[in-house]
């Protein structure tokens, strides 16, 4: 793995190849973005979604965090970041569809169904604890049938913690209105890290099938 003077080496490639060869787009995009497309995906370091969806630098608006998760609306007092890049995407860059992608082997979704982390002090996995902890209410169920270990479980903690955060987006009044408008469409994917194979949701049957 890369340390960060690789990747300063790695910057050097690209300021020399890329970046001068496609001095256009990076021109016009000094004056702004338009994407049409926001993902939310995790932070794992396996899953990066410009590599996943092949797009260029201005093509999607990403944000990512522990297990790709959508926090439900709240104005209470503090730093919603993930709220804020939703507002900012859904708001002001006018993006037609967002797409929730979580992905195989996900810590934050294991953490979320063994509950080994809670009770943990913060920086010592409280931190994850607190934020996993959204995911209590879809863990349930995922327990009760197929228990807190094994790959099977896993899967389906993944699959649930989609679901869970494209009903917190809906939780939005802004992201409901618009997508009630039919000026905004909801996605979930499921990214299987293992075979490589990108799955999405179709939300009236509940089940995920390959990309065509």
């Amino acid at each position: 793995m890369k340390n960060f003077s690789q990747l300063v080496e790695g910057y050097g490639r690209f300021r020399s190849t890329d970046w001068q060869q496609q001095r256009d787009r990076w021109a016009t995009l000094a004056e702004g973005q338009s994407p049409k497309v926001m993902v939310i995906a995790c932070s794992d370091s396996r899953v990066d979604p410009a590599q996943i969806f092949d797009v260029d630098p201005g093509e999607i608006f990403v944000v990512r965090n522990v297990a790709a998760m959508v926090p439900p609306y709240e104005t209470t007092p503090g730093h919603h970041g993930v709220s804020a890049a939703v507002e900012f995407a859904v708001q002001f860059l006018k993006v037609s569809e967002v797409v929730i992608m979580g992905h195989g082997m996900c810590g934050g979704c294991q953490a979320a169904l063994t509950q080994d982390l809670h009770g943990n002090d913060p920086g010592a996995g409280g931190f994850v604890a607190d934020w996993v902890g959204m995911l209590d209410e879809a863990r349930e169920p995922v327990a009760r049938e197929l228990g807190t270990t094994g790959r099977e479980a896993e899967l389906a903690m993944e699959l649930a913690a989609v679901k869970a955060s494209l009903a917190n987006l809906r939780s939005f009044p802004f992201v409901k209105d618009r997508e009630d408008k039919g000026e905004l469409v909801l996605r979930g994917a499921h990214f299987a890290i293992s075979d490589g194979i990108l799955r999405l949701l179709d939300e009236d049957s509940g089940e995920f099938s390959p990309a065509d």
